[in-house]
């Protein structure tokens, strides 16, 4: 009898322990699959529906498209290609004309140029009716490089420190400098409320009948270039002003313009690694909002023989896959002689789209690009996962700097 009975307290006090001990792991690990009732689990924070998330899911395709397309106030202003070289970079106010083809046709985002500055008080008053004007609020952008591409501090209407050159910025090999670079021009563009530069410049300046990069680069050292890359992105950052690197893979070796039409680079991607990826490869690593294709052709990486902006190889392939960059990808401007050689506005447009390119800058006749994205979705030539996974990107980027609330 006594047997039985300790036995039996034996088996009720191993029945404590072991409920005990389950009782205390429940909460975090129930390997039954069962949440309990008074205890109820909150889904993981990757779950959570962002408002970028929520704001996509309300958005009809034609908002989505708009997202995509980043232009100059010109293209607003006109809504033919006939009309826009009349008026090329030399609107300076917001007129009903923008206003309605905002609404019939919204854009993500405007770029400026010296013609769009004339003094800050009508650079403040253009911006804000534009954002007033847009349901979504719109990158502002420019080319504030720092030296001759700068569009806000070579207006001789604003008081704002200069700056010699990037090339002239690298040879002091000091950091700080680069980094003073970034919030110095990042702080000004805030104040004109300007959220997006199209810098800083990450190209290695290796050739030296290169017409188009030349002392726009911090040098001809791969690694130092990278350091001060990081560094003003850093500075640009710290002002609340969106990075864009640019020209991937590399405009520094070339000879010729792609403002003027076809430019090839001979390196294959093992040589590029050695120098011209460097920088973009730190400026990945250092955050880099945007990353800008250039239009470059290079028949030594890709087969498909195509500019960079348009090349899925270039694109997806290396860009995204083999750097893994998961950021806004956006092109070099449309507009520019190495695509208008060759292809329509909305034949570029759409293969951009198709190759991975999330933003297309600037196409030639926005109009025709912008229909014929939407023509291209609803002809199945792009689905509407392609666009949505670009657009996610794009306001997520937006959400990142407080544009979406």
């Amino acid at each position: 009898m006594k047997k039985i009975y300790l036995i039996s307290i034996l088996s009720l006090i191993l029945f404590i322990i072991s409920s005990c001990s389950v009782n205390a792991n429940e909460p975090q690990d129930n390997d039954s699959g069962m949440i309990p009732e008074d205890n109820p689990v909150q889904p993981p924070d990757n779950e959570i529906i962002s408002k970028a998330e929520e704001l996509l899911k309300s958005m009809t395709l034609k908002e989505k498209i708009g997202q995509m397309l980043l232009v100059q106030p010109e293209s607003l202003q006109n809504s033919s290609s006939e009309q826009a070289d009349e008026y090329k970079y030399n609107i300076v106010e917001f007129s009903s004309q923008i206003d309605e083809v905002i609404k019939n046709y919204p854009v993500g985002g405007i770029v400026f140029f010296a013609g769009n500055i004339k003094s800050p008080s009508q650079l403040i008053d253009f911006i804000d009716k534009l954002q007033q004007s847009s349901k979504i609020p719109l990158f502002i952008a420019t080319d504030e490089e720092g030296g001759k591409v700068s569009r806000i501090a070579n207006s001789p209407e604003f008081d704002v420190q200069k700056f010699e050159s990037m090339q002239a910025v690298g040879n002091t090999k000091d950091t700080e400098k680069a980094f003073e670079v970034g919030s110095v021009i990042g702080a000004y563009m805030k104040q004109y409320n300007f959220n997006l530069n199209f810098a800083p410049i990450a190209d290695v300046y290796t050739n030296p009948n290169n017409t188009v990069i030349g002392d726009r680069a911090f040098g001809d050292d791969p690694n130092l270039v990278a350091e001060m890359l990081v560094a003003e992105i850093e500075g640009l950052h710290k002002s609340g002003i969106m990075s864009c690197i640019k020209h991937f893979p590399g405009h520094g070796d070339t000879k010729g313009d792609t403002h003027n039409g076809f430019v090839s680079i001979e390196k294959n991607w093992e040589e590029l690694e050695k120098c011209e990826l460097i920088p973009f490869k730190a400026g990945i690593d250092a955050q880099t909002d945007m990353v800008m294709i250039s239009h470059i052709t290079a028949p030594n990486i890709t087969d498909d023989g195509l500019p960079s902006t348009l090349s899925y190889e270039m694109i997806e392939d290396k860009l995204r896959k083999e750097l893994d960059y998961k950021g806004v990808i956006i092109t070099d401007s449309m507009s520019m002689g190495a695509i208008t050689e060759r292809y329509s506005s909305g034949e570029a447009a759409v293969l951009s789209i198709s190759a991975g390119a999330d933003i297309v800058l600037m196409p030639e006749n926005f109009i025709e690009a912008f229909d014929s994205i939407y023509e291209a979705v609803n002809n199945a030539v792009l689905s509407e996962e392609r666009i949505n996974e670009s657009v996610l990107r794009i306001l997520s980027l937006k959400e990142k700097y407080g544009l979406i609330e």
